[in-house]
């Protein structure tokens, strides 16, 4: 091999593989301007739209935000599954670009009420859920066999740099000019990502059958996780962790309002750290020593001290810091379990086994904002963060059990680029 080629090797995936970059790029949009809609919407209902109910009111708005990626998702898994991708990818960033220039102008053209922002919540949700399952799907379509856990990095990261942006941008343009001007930028983002992803090629799609009496039936949603026990115990962990993690957006604002006692600035702040802890993490966590089940295990138990410290000391530098370090375990978490799951799931299988998944894991969402929205009416935002801390012990205690005898479910080392199949898990 001559030694020429070595430096392209070095570079980042995101930058010697065209066709990733610009999905990527495409995924950082979509994200980031989705987040900052939600961290927009939620701080708008908090501190000026809200009633005495901003709680309650607040995790009303997310739990509609977050119910088309649990309700949707055997419809998501046959469109990613019998579509082209990248024909996918455009048309779910594009339809959210009309959502949003339509709620931008009936803004602008009057006052938004709190039901119009729950509607294009629920719309720009519904795209949202459908293009990323289909991006996690495609990744292996995109880069080469040794690139997918680094590239794996660089999708998850996608959530961490959309929380920083989003995060940041949002609270503020509340603050600044309400809520039409976030819609606005949104849907510039949206119909930017549409216009990337619709010229990209996918170099190592599979050919397409050419008739459906060609196409093999697929296995129900059902018949893929009996095939795949370890991952679905890891899964149901999970899914029980995020009822807990996820309530950090409703506490946010809440803590801010009732402890802080400051303004969308300090929102900003809080979504920002929170996003480049897990961008942090989304970069190191495949550097860390240790099966994902030990690193998994650890990783909940530090976010569930992380999330608890708020309730116990209050200030600015400690929810930050608090913050940071929750989000860095979320990034671990998330790199080395996704690229786990893209070896081990057959190719067939990744259109229903992500949908499902990113259903399964988005299905505590709703339950969360609700719980919490409505425990934000009656406890203090401290109270809050320490029924946070508390409820991810017995789930990390759960991963942990279910890890014990999981050793030989780890993947075997491959030679020849394939999915590893799961001891034990083989059919």
């Amino acid at each position: 091999m001559s030694t020429s080629g070595t430096p392209a090797r070095r570079l980042p995936v995101v930058l010697r593989n065209p066709s990733f970059g610009a999905v990527w790029a495409g995924q950082l949009l979509t994200q980031g301007a989705i987040r900052m809609f939600q961290v927009g919407a939620v701080w708008w209902i908090v501190s000026a739209a809200g009633s005495d109910h901003r709680g309650l009111d607040a995790g009303l708005f997310l739990m509609v935000s977050t119910l088309p990626a649990v309700t949707l998702a055997p419809v998501v898994a046959r469109i990613v599954a019998h579509h082209a991708h990248r024909t996918v990818l455009a048309t779910a960033a594009g339809a959210a670009g009309v959502v949003a220039a339509s709620t931008a102008a009936c803004a602008y053209a009057q006052s938004l009420p709190v039901i119009a922002a729950y509607a294009a919540g629920m719309a720009l949700a519904t795209c949202q859920a459908v293009f990323d399952p289909c991006l996690t799907t495609s990744v292996p379509e995109l880069v080469e066999d040794a690139d997918i856990e680094e590239a794996t990095g660089f999708e998850l990261s996608t959530q961490s740099l959309a929380g920083l942006a989003g995060g940041l941008l949002g609270p503020l343009m509340v603050d600044a000019g309400g809520l039409a001007g976030v819609v606005a930028v949104c849907a510039g983002a949206y119909l930017l990502a549409a216009v990337l992803i619709a010229p990209v090629r996918f170099p190592y799609a599979a050919a397409p059958e050419a008739t459906d009496e060609d196409v093999p039936a697929r296995r129900t949603l059902r018949q893929v996780l009996a095939g795949l026990p370890f991952i679905r115990r890891v899964l149901l962990c999970f899914a029980a962790a995020n009822v807990f993690t996820t309530a950090v957006f409703v506490v946010m604002p809440l803590y801010t309002q009732g402890v802080l006692r400051s303004t969308g600035s300090t929102v900003a702040a809080l979504e920002a750290a929170l996003g480049a802890g897990t961008l942090l993490g989304s970069f190191t966590g495949g550097r860390l020593p240790g099966r994902p089940i030990t690193v998994g295990s650890v990783c909940l138990a530090v976010m569930a001290a992380a999330l608890a410290l708020p309730g116990l000391l209050t200030g600015h530098a400690v929810a930050i810091g608090s913050l940071v370090v929750a989000g860095w375990c979320v990034g671990v978490i998330g790199v080395r379990f996704v690229a786990l799951f893209q070896r081990l799931v057959p190719a067939d299988d990744k259109p229903g086994f992500f949908a499902m998944m990113q259903a399964l894991l988005g299905a505590a969402f709703p339950l969360s904002s609700l719980v919490f929205g409505a425990l934000g009416d009656h406890l203090t935002a401290r109270a809050l963060c320490l029924v946070q801390g508390a409820g991810l012990v017995p789930v990390t205690l759960a991963l942990w059990w279910f890890g014990r005898d999981a050793a030989d479910a780890e993947p075997r080392p491959s030679t020849q680029g394939r999915p590893v199949a799961l001891a034990g898990d083989a059919s």
